[in-house]
């Protein structure tokens, strides 16, 4: 799940900003993506600053609602799915296991942050529609920046797993002035940051749509399942071996090159509608 403030995968957000500067307050949205057997199910409706509501401690977008409470990040859902209408309603309530204190700038102009806030958490779902219910480990982390992704960087991609000691990320994007930023971190139950010098670059099988898909590891990575896979962005499940350990992880891929190109945009309002308010 991903709250969006100023969507940086929006068609629309980036069709207004070829005419000049816009309020990211009108182009919101809350994703929601479900895998399991049953059927998948997929929403990101975009919302104008009318049905957007922030605080503190709060942050609505239209019928769903994100509530921090100190200790708990409680998420209400209510959303519909695309291409094929359906609902999604329920809460899933992400309780951190320790919050870091430190965040990356991401690319040389310092344009993009990211804050791996509780690298492990436990997740607890229950959804009435469709009817889910599970607990286990998460992950909740943020990103923010002054100017769009696609401008700065051409692909990425980015890997967290949990280890016995707490949780390990990778993270490799390759940036339009022809840097690379390559960060390798091991994260402790308490929060505690330590970088570590990343293995080798494993290249993975490419998605249906030829995404190119890698992960640093000891040995050969492999692709363990494919949860997503669009002509832009995938999402996976992935096996490596990082410091002598064997670890599955939450994998994903991002070309901006394709995200860019006016067929990829021509497409996405297919599955992100844009609601009124």
């Amino acid at each position: 799940m991903i709250a969006f403030v100023g969507s940086v995968f929006s068609p629309y957000y980036a069709f207004a900003r070829r005419k000049g500067p816009v309020d990211p307050l009108d182009h919101c949205s809350i994703n929601v993506s479900i895998y399991r057997k049953g059927g998948n199910r997929w929403a990101m409706t975009e919302r104008p600053r009318g049905a957007v509501a922030r605080s503190t401690d709060s942050l609505s977008i239209g019928p769903s609602n994100l509530r921090w409470d100190g200790g708990c990040l409680t998420i209400t859902i209510d959303e519909i799915t695309m291409p094929i209408p359906r609902r999604i309603r329920g809460t899933v309530r992400v309780r951190p296991g320790a919050i870091t204190q430190q965040a990356f700038v991401l690319n040389a102009q310092g344009d993009h942050h990211w804050w791996p806030i509780a690298p492990r958490c436990r997740v607890e779902v229950a959804l009435q529609r469709p009817d889910l219910q599970w607990n286990g480990l998460g992950y909740f982390d943020t990103n923010r920046g002054s100017a769009p992704l696609e401008s700065d960087f051409s692909e990425w991609q980015w890997a967290c797993g949990p280890t016995r000691s707490g949780a390990v990320i990778l993270y490799e994007a390759v940036c339009r002035n022809g840097g690379v930023t390559n960060l390798a971190l091991d994260i402790d139950q308490q929060g505690r940051v330590q970088n570590f010098d990343p293995p080798p670059l494993r290249t993975l099988k490419p998605t249906g749509w030829r995404i190119g898909r890698s992960v640093r590891s000891d040995h050969d990575g492999s692709v363990v399942r494919t949860l997503q896979d669009s002509p832009f962005y995938a999402r996976s499940v992935v096996s490596a071996s990082l410091r002598g350990q064997p670890s599955i992880m939450m994998h994903e891929s991002l070309s901006l090159d394709r995200f860019k190109k006016p067929i990829v945009q021509a497409m996405l309002p297919f599955r992100i509608p844009k609601a009124r308010r």
